[in-house]
């Protein structure tokens, strides 16, 4: 048992949307497969991925250094002890070879979209489904299903009008979710108070309800939002600032009754924990948002709980940024607090399987064996290109 080759590919996300820092007009994304030589049906198994939303495609990384890295070790050194599939931490020991500590997101990219779709390949070697899978190892077989999922909408579009976002968030209502976000910080602060209040009017309650700034503000800006915010009381207020600012993510957490939540953008064990300790988090009530595919992948995603779970965070807490079949998968098979959804942005790289369905907020899981891109057919059809299949 072998990976055969791994190929990348930089597709446009071909958004016009908008949050409060940046458009994603040249926004791109790596799609990467893992190819082995496990056959079935006459086909080789293939893991997929992509390095989520919201950073630009790292397939020259991938292309230098990490590829070169899996393919020139011996085969055997990637098979896990039973002999009978390939251990996906060995392979990521094999990418952070020589390596320098420190500058993670440089590299944890490319690595965590690589190392994800070993475990895609993983899991249909296994002929499991993925969230199956991590529960084995991580999570004492225990998956939770349904899984929770939020909207990430509220995005600020070019001619939007107040109405326009109200119709949006019944959208998502309409369509089974039971809680929205939206964006702040893209408009002078008493008009974003009268955009959250129409969205108010349509979701019925704050606990319904979290912003996202994005990491806009500075220390001034992040303070007055908060108090104008906290009497709304909502779900949580997300990126308020920058992300390693942790000395006024603290100050927020003093003055801030409701959760605060962060963790997108960030791509270490290290950096999380460092939140923790000097960011005034609070275990059980703020929330953690870390994207596995950009912080090195699932491996180092289990390590961060377990490090979590010393300071006292329940994995509850957390909630996987991406809104796509990877996150899902990962807050199944960890048993996370949820994860969230992008219904009708991002192209082909949104939302979950062609046949899933929201029901009272919650998404029944698929059995199709990995993550299930197989169950989207415009997305399946880019992967299934580059790995010729």
């Amino acid at each position: 048992m072998r990976i055969v080759d791994i190929r990348e590919t930089a597709i446009p996300l071909k958004s016009k949307l908008a949050n409060s820092s940046f458009d994603f007009t040249e926004m791109t994304t790596s799609v990467v497969a893992v190819i082995t030589d496990v056959m079935r049906d006459g086909k080789p198994v293939t893991g997929f991925a992509f390095n989520s939303t919201g950073r630009y495609a790292c397939g020259e990384q991938m292309r230098a250094r990490f590829i070169p890295r899996i393919m020139a070790a011996a085969p055997d050194s990637l098979i896990d002890d039973s002999g009978d599939n390939l251990d996906p931490a060995k392979v990521l020991t094999q990418m952070l070879r020589r390596e320098k500590i420190g500058g993670d997101a440089e590299r944890s990219i490319a690595i965590g979209t690589i190392e994800v779709a070993v475990w895609d390949a993983v899991a249909k070697i296994a002929d499991k489904p993925l969230h199956r899978v991590i529960a084995d190892r991580f999570s004492g077989g225990k998956v939770t299903d349904p899984v929770f999922c939020y909207v990430g909408g509220g995005w600020y579009w070019p001619g939007q009008t107040i109405k326009d976002l109200q119709d949006e968030m019944r959208r998502h209502l309409d369509a089974g979710y039971a809680m929205v976000k939206m964006k702040v910080g893209g408009l002078p602060l008493d008009e974003d108070v009268r955009r959250l209040e129409a969205v108010l009017q349509v979701v019925g309650s704050g606990d319904r309800l979290a912003v996202d700034a994005n990491g806009k503000f500075m220390r001034d800006e992040a303070l007055a939002y908060a108090k104008a915010l906290a009497p709304f009381k909502l779900r949580w207020f997300e990126e308020p600032c920058h992300p390693l600012d942790y000395a006024l993510f603290a100050e927020l957490a003093n003055v801030y009754a409701p959760p605060l939540a962060t963790g997108e953008n960030l791509y270490s064990t290290q950096d999380v924990e460092n939140l923790v300790r000097f960011g005034g988090f609070r275990p059980g009530h703020d929330i953690i948002q870390v994207d596995p595919p950009q912080a090195y992948g699932i491996c180092q995603y289990a390590r961060t709980l377990d490090m979590l779970a010393k300071h006292g965070w329940p994995r509850t807490s957390l909630f996987p940024h991406g809104g796509n079949q990877m996150s899902l998968s990962m807050a199944a098979g960890f048993g996370l607090g949820g994860a969230e959804s992008y219904p009708g942005v991002f192209g082909d790289f949104g939302g979950f399987a062609d046949d899933a369905r929201v029901v009272n907020g919650a998404i029944a899981l698929s059995d199709r064996p990995g993550i299930g891109f197989e169950g989207q057919a415009n997305l399946y059809r880019i992967m299934r290109e580059l790995a010729g299949l």
